[in-house]
Parts: structure tokens; sequence; C-alpha cells
């Protein structure tokens, strides 16, 4: 099959799934992003891993991460106090502790930035999500996350099919070869239709805060998927995994998200009331 064909196969079987997910109730929303979360730290670590001498601690700085998405969660839910946050600051100073008695590592610091990374690149943004989901008053939205949802699949999609058809002027070439202008503005379009058509069903936010959330995907967005991109070109590969047929890993479908959540979620804390 083609790279199309099993993009469009695999979005039939996950979307729908997704969308329930998001849907149904606040803990399967919590369960489907926490497994999505550990499923592309894992894949990030492996991939520091692959490199000679790399030893991050996978297991662990996975696990401080599942803690950061769970304290979140029931924090923005009202169930437990602000001060249980302080739960990570012990947890994350046990990495140096680890690293302390890891004989076999001859480069403790560096492996044990990259586990500060794997937690603050891959974890923190899908936490980030979750504050997003209890953005207004402590009350679960599936709205803002469904919206976010759509808005950067209809920038991937028109992005996709605009860089395929009229694809000539290199985006960042030294990074993404593949990436075009032209793909860049096929993105935004789309996400400026998808934008309109929220703000006429999803009301809980204005039209120009739909706008600007749809801009923010495009832009930051992008520069997550070339943040990926010169991550993955460092350590010579294409895909972060192959779990996703025409899509890769994880990381490489939720690129995008990554760096846009911080701005998404800054963008409402500034305009929460659809006022400038």
């Amino acid at each position: 099959m083609s790279n199309l064909q099993q993009r469009v196969i695999a979005a039939i079987i996950a979307v729908p799934f997704l969308l329930f997910c998001v849907l149904f109730s606040d803990y399967t929303f919590l369960g489907l992003f926490l497994l999505i979360g550990v499923a592309a730290q894992l894949e990030f670590y492996k991939l520091v891993g692959s490199i000679s001498d790399n030893l991050p601690l996978t297991f662990y700085g996975t696990f401080c991460g599942v803690v950061l998405h769970l304290l979140t969660f029931f924090i923005e839910k009202g169930e437990i106090a602000y001060s249980n946050y302080y739960i990570l600051s012990p947890l994350l100073a046990l990495i140096f502790f680890i690293k302390l008695y890891n004989a076999k590592d001859e480069k403790p610091f560096k492996n044990i930035a990259y586990t500060f990374l794997g937690i603050i690149y891959v974890a923190l943004p899908f936490a980030l999500l979750t504050v997003l989901a209890f953005i207004k008053n402590e009350t679960y939205d599936p709205q803002i996350i469904l919206g976010c949802l759509f808005l950067l699949w209809a920038s991937d999609s028109g992005a996709y099919f605009a860089g395929t058809k009229f694809g000539k002027t290199k985006l960042f070439e030294r990074v993404s070869p593949k990436k075009s202008w032209e793909g860049s503005i096929g993105g935004l379009i789309a996400a400026m239709i998808v934008a309109y058509v929220l703000s006429m069903y999803y009301t809980n936010y204005a039209s120009w805060q739909w706008f600007g959330i749809g801009i923010i995907i495009v832009v930051a967005g992008t520069y997550g998927d070339l943040v990926e991109s010169l991550f993955k070109r460092s350590i010579k590969i294409k895909d972060s995994a192959d779990t996703i047929p025409g899509h890769g890993g994880f990381l490489d479908r939720f690129d995008g998200l990554l760096l846009s959540i911080p701005f998404i979620i800054t963008f409402l804390k500034l305009f929460p009331n659809g006022k400038l």
C-alpha cells in the first residue's frame, strides 16, 4: 500500500476510538493520553539510547512522566490540592542519586540531561493537555481538546496535500527537505476553515480565539515537527517508530502538539473571556 493509503486506514481505525475516549468522560480522556504519553516517552528514550554511550533512565523517567500526568489531572480536576505538585521535587532529585550509583555510566550528566529532556519535551506537554481540558473552572471540556485535534489534523492534512501538489519553495531544507512554504500555506488555509466551522458549533470560545488557536497550531506545530525532524536527523532515522502505519510512531504523530500546547494554554489564560 502507498503511504497515503496507510494513513487513511490508520485514521479510519484510530480517529473514532480517540474521539470516543475524549467525549465519553474525563477518565477515558486521561487513560487515552496517559497511554499515548507513555508510548511517546518510551519512543524518545529508545531513540536516545540507540546512540552509543547514551544511557537515559528510561523507566524511571517515564515513571516521573506518569506521576506528573496523574498529579496534573487530579489537581486540575480539583480533587487534590496544588501542594501535591511538591511530590515531583524529590522524584526528580532521585534521578541524580540513581546515576550516582550507576558505575557503568561513563557520562552520567549527559544521560541525566537526556532523562530530564524526555520529561520536559514529551511528558510535560501531555500533562499540559490536561490543563487545557480543565482550563475553565475545573470542569472537563472536551470541546477544546477536540477543537485542537481537528485543527492539528487539518493543518497536517492541508500541508501534506498542498505540499505534495504544489510544493516547490523549501521551508527549512537543512532540517526537513520535503517541507515547503506552499505546504505550510495549505495547512494554514485548512486550519482557518476548520477554525471557522468550530466557531459556529463550539461556542465556549469566541471566533477570534479559535482562529488564534488555529494560527498557533500551524506555526508552533510546524516548528514542533521541525524540531523532531532535527532530532531524528541527528540520529539518522526516518521515523520515531513504526507503531502507526503511514505515520511512524506516536512522537511523529503528536510532534506538532508538543510545542503547540504551551502556547495555546498561555493564549487562553491571557484572554480567558474572549475579550482583547
